[in-house]
């Protein structure tokens, strides 16, 4: 595709991770079975936290709505992305660019959102066990979850809001596997970019608010866990609080890796892996770092096996 056909385009280009057919099918294929893992078991949890009868309280009724915006998230970037290498083709129209930013932008908020309600959750349940029942009361989880999933539209309103403001000036080449808002910006005119800026700064103070907040509940939990004479019981607080602090922490640590350091005409491999670590990753590794060492979600699988089987 010339560049004079790329300026003129309405829709957008994108590079994605090798312009060798080979190395694209390569990465078709291993994001396919990525894909298709993370949705299984994200599939898997919702299964098993709505069907199971041991699995109905709070801690699983979040973790339901975890691997909802998982699966939500994946199905966002990396179907296109496996068209895109198969086709040999980066193009994007600029409806499906613009959707792509809307719901990244949402589901990603919403995990966020709703990782700070499973870090507080876990705080009550072990600082507060006696008081567990009234403050995370099904009302309140409902109230909860209905507020993480709103949130999650106003956050992808207002980006897909401030990105309608911009200008596209140069040649609309976008050097991702998908519609990355920095990206965009660098194509836009002279000072269009700075209402994306004002939102993107006004979600990141939330996030941080969000992320201080996880570490302040963490604290208060391990402080007190670090109390209890029971080494099994330690254990079992362990392996309920380790798999959102690690999950939260990749999400973080990646996403803002990518987002502050300038991007590049030409990104390394590096810029292109960590957008892979805060975009597909996370959702496709919940399911595993969640039940790993969860027995009652091993049990759940376990049984929903054996039901099948049985049915079979």
């Amino acid at each position: 595709m010339s560049v004079r056909n790329i300026t003129t385009m309405s829709g957008f280009l994108l590079t994605g991770f090798s312009d060798n057919h080979e190395l694209q099918i390569l990465h078709a294929l291993l994001f396919l079975v990525t894909y298709l893992l993370g949705s299984a078991g994200n599939f898997t949890i919702i299964t098993i936290t709505t069907l199971d009868p041991q699995l109905q309280s709070p801690m699983y009724y979040f973790l339901k709505h975890l691997s909802l915006l998982d699966l939500s998230s994946l199905s966002v970037t990396v179907p296109q992305s496996i068209a895109n290498s198969l086709a040999g083709s980066g193009y994007i129209s600029y409806t499906q660019c613009m959707l792509q930013v809307f719901f990244f932008a949402a589901f990603a908020w919403g995990e966020m959102a709703i990782l700070t309600v499973m870090s507080y959750d876990r705080y009550v349940a072990i600082c507060f066990p006696l008081h567990y029942e009234v403050i995370v009361c099904p009302r309140n989880c409902r109230l909860a979850v209905t507020v993480v999933w709103l949130s999650s539209g106003i956050s992808g309103t207002l980006y897909i809001a401030a990105i309608f403001s911009i200008r596209f000036c140069r040649a609309k080449i976008i050097h991702q596997f998908f519609c990355d808002v920095p990206q965009l910006l660098k194509l836009s005119c002279s000072n269009d970019y700075l209402v994306v800026l004002g939102v993107a700064g006004f979600l990141s103070a939330l996030a941080l608010a969000c992320f201080v907040g996880i570490v302040i509940s963490y604290v208060h939990i391990f402080s007190t866990v670090f109390r209890v004479p029971s080494a099994e019981g330690r254990s079992k607080v362990f392996s309920t609080c380790l798999p959102p602090l690690f999950v939260v922490s990749l999400f973080l640590s990646t996403g803002s890796c990518a987002y502050l350091n300038p991007t590049s005409d030409s990104p390394t491999v590096l810029d292109l892996l960590f957008s892979v670590f805060y975009t597909v990753l996370p959702p496709a590794l919940n399911p595993v770092i969640y039940s790993l060492r969860n027995e009652s979600i091993k049990t759940g699988v376990r049984k929903l096996l054996l039901s099948s089987e049985v049915t079979g």
